[in-house]
Order: C-alpha cells, then sequence, then structure tokens
C-alpha cells in the first residue's frame, strides 16, 4: 500500500468533472451491522476495563498515547473553485483550532516487541519505537451551520485522521473480528499473525506494522472514510507543507538506540522552533465502484482522483506537551467526527460504527476515572497559552 504524497494539479482545471453528488445515496446497510457495533463497543469497553485494571486509570480504546497537542488556526481561502465552496469551507474564513497528535495502540505505554533472548514476543515500555499508524485530530472552534444533534448548541467541528489512506478496520464486521484477535493475541505477534495470514485482507491487516516510523509532523495524515462534503461526497487529507517539515520526513526512529518517547521528544523539539503548516486537501467521489465507501480498506487511487487544497493548518511555534492540556484533553474531551455539522457528515459503516462506539467508551472511561465529559465551546476554555500568531 503506498502512502501518497505529492500535491494536487491546479483546483480550477478540476472544476467541471461529474462528482457524485450527497443526494444521491451512497449507503448501503449490511445485514446484522448494528449487532456488530454493538460487539465491538462490547470489546471496547473490555480493554478499557484492563487498562484500568493494570494503570488503576481508564483510556480510550484505540489512539491511547498523547504526543502532543497544539493550538493554531484553520485559514480558508475566499477564491475557492465553486465546487469546493462547501460547508465551512463556503467562503474565507480563519478558525482557531486545537490539534493532538497520537499513537493508535489502546495502551499508551505497551506495545508489543521481540525479546532476541527468549526469542519471542513481549510486552515492553517503549511505544514510539514500534512502527504503528499514527493519529491527528482536529477541533474545529466557531464554526457556524446545522449541527448533529448530540452538539447542536456547541459551534465546533470535529475531524480525525490517521497516517495510513486505508483503514484495516474496514467494516463493522472486519472490526468485530480484528479486535477479537488483538484481545485474544496482542502479545504474541506470531500467533496474531498466523491468525491473519489465514484472512483474505492479510496484506491489509499487517500493513500497520510496516509503516514509516518518523517524525509525527512530517507525515500525511488521511480520513480513511468518506464524509459528506457540503453537495458532494469526499475523503479528506492533510499534507505537511513546509520544507522543514518535509526534510523531516527523511529520519526514521532508531529502535536499538532512541529512547521510547523519541517520537514526543522530537515533536517537541520541531514546534519550540519552528511554525507548521499543513494543506488540508479534499478528494471527491466521482466512481461509486471504484471508490467505495462502506467497505474503507481501499485506497482511493489518487491519480484518477486528486486531492484538492481547500484550507491551510497554521501551528504557531508553541510547548506541545502541556501537562494541563494533555490532561484536560484526556479526562475530559472527546473528538468525535459525530460532532459537528450535518454538511460534513460522516459516512459508511465504520463511521455508523463511531457513532455508537466513541459515546460508549467515553462514557466508562469517565465512570471509571471519575471525571466528567466537557464539551469546550472556544478555544478560550481550554488550559495552556495561545501562541502569540495564533491569538
Amino acid at each position: 500500500m503506498e502512502i501518497h504524497n505529492r500535491t494536487e494539479p491546479d483546483t480550477k482545471q478540476l472544476e467541471h468533472r461529474n462528482y457524485i453528488p450527497f443526494a444521491s445515496g451512497v449507503e448501503h446497510i449490511p445485514e446484522n451491522e448494528a449487532e456488530d457495533i454493538q460487539a465491538v463497543a462490547d470489546q471496547i469497553n473490555a480493554i478499557q476495563k484492563a487498562q484500568w485494571n493494570c494503570h488503576r486509570h481508564a483510556y480510550t480504546g484505540t489512539h491511547a498515547r498523547t504526543q502532543g497537542i497544539v493550538k493554531g488556526k484553520l485559514v480558508v481561502p475566499d477564491d475557492l473553485p465553486q465546487h469546493l465552496k462547501q460547508s465551512m469551507f463556503a467562503h474565507g474564513a480563519e478558525y482557531p483550532v486545537v490539534c493532538r497528535y497520537s499513537s493508535e495502540p489502546g495502551d499508551p505505554g505497551l506495545d508489543v516487541r521481540e525479546n532476541n533472548k527468549a526469542k519471542r514476543k513481549s510486552v515492553n515500555n517503549f511505544q514510539d519505537r514500534v512502527p504503528q499508524p499514527r493519529g491527528f485530530a482536529i477541533k474545529v472552534f466557531d464554526v457556524k451551520g446545522e449541527m448533529f444533534d448530540i452538539g447542536e448548541d456547541i459551534p465546533t467541528h470535529d475531524i480525525e485522521f490517521n497516517s495510513t489512506p486505508a483503514l484495516d478496520l474496514a467494516d463493522a464486521k472486519t472490526t468485530k473480528e480484528i479486535i477479537d484477535l488483538r484481545i485474544k493475541y496482542g502479545g504474541n505477534q506470531p500467533e496474531l499473525y498466523k491468525h491473519l495470514e489465514a484472512r483474505n485482507d492479510t496484506d491489509l491487516q499487517k500493513f500497520r506494522d510496516t509503516v514509516r516510523n518518523t517524525h509525527l509532523e512530517s507525515i500525511r495524515q488521511y480520513s480513511q472514510t468518506a464524509y459528506r462534503f457540503g453537495d458532494y461526497v469526499a475523503k479528506y487529507s492533510l499534507l505537511p507543507s513546509t520544507e522543514t517539515q518535509k526534510k523531516l520526513y527523511e529520519e526514521t526512529v532508531k529502535p536499538d538506540s532512541d529512547q521510547s518517547d523519541i517520537l514526543s521528544q522530537w515533536l517537541s523539539n520541531f514546534h519550540e522552533a519552528h511554525d507548521a503548516e499543513y494543506l488540508l486537501q479534499f478528494q471527491l467521489l466521482e466512481n461509486i465502484e471504484d471508490q467505495p465507501v462502506e467497505y474503507v480498506g481501499k485506497v482511493w487511487d489518487p491519480e484518477k482522483y486528486p486531492w484538492q487544497t481547500v484550507a491551510r493548518l497554521q501551528i504557531p511555534k508553541q510547548d506541545s506537551f502541556n501537562y494541563e492540556l494533555k490532561s484536560f484533553w484526556e479526562d475530559h474531551m472527546r473528538v468525535d467526527p459525530w460532532f459537528g455539522l450535518k454538511s460534513l457528515q460522516p459516512l459508511g459503516g465504520s463511521n455508523r460504527l463511531r457513532r455508537v462506539v466513541y459515546p460508549a467508551s467515553s462514557a466508562l472511561r469517565r465512570k471509571m476515572n471519575g471525571r466528567k465529559e466537557i464539551h469546550v465551546k472556544t478555544i478560550n476554555e481550554l488550559p495552556g497559552p495561545m501562541p502569540q500568531t495564533a491569538a
């Protein structure tokens, strides 16, 4: 699976392509999906209970390790082509944002690595040394428009990303099966691989262990799943755009010498010394057979369906590991693609799953940790200073 880092062609040339309208209906719910989704919610809660028994503190079921949190702004130009003037991107605007870098496994400090002496896999605390998908989440403030009911009085919109273009948990049934295998064999990679190699999606499931383990601020991020994009349907992506960020992609983690929190160290050093910028790009739906919405284990070919820039995410120099902000995010906040604008509605089975699993995970986590979920309405409600040029 290739991870694409190329830029897109001139968006003006793409204005008159045959994009599939959202109104045409692109979702098809498979039989027994509701049962599969509830099973996944139960699995995630079981993982959280195991976390609590180990740490006496519960975390999210996935992306539990916070690598850094930063504040900035999302800048939308006023001269986008008409087909890209959709939803919150319909007019020129600047939105305050807070962003979290994360690592995917469901325990913030543990992962699996080979113990050379014993010639077996063992659990150790060296998370950043293990190649795994990395996450990025954005909470956008000062958003206007019709919201989903669960956040109808909260003027924010949540956006999630992952560093692989396809999602191995490709639908509800696959998610249930794969999480079951990870629960049973997550500490024994040879045994896990034996079961994965018996599946017809082996390459997709094993790809996560082969990703490039490099600077987080240099990695392209993907929505993986499809979303409504105003009148259309699209996936989205974040592309690092400064030369400093691009150059850092060449350096990789040295598992035998780098420290266990090397990614957080690199991220902190970068944000203390440099501004960061990402291009927020959308890839519009044109061929439902070639660009499946329900099955998200397939990459939409960017050669056929180009990425088109709609905004720039700008992050000024700052401390990316403010302990108070980190604790507030983990203990009280929830990022959920169903918090936000109806005009950017999550689509497909993986997103329908999130609509059930995310609130169930959050509720159990708050209960076990004795914390309340807090829905901040403005960026000023967050702990920590505002970086100067983002104020």
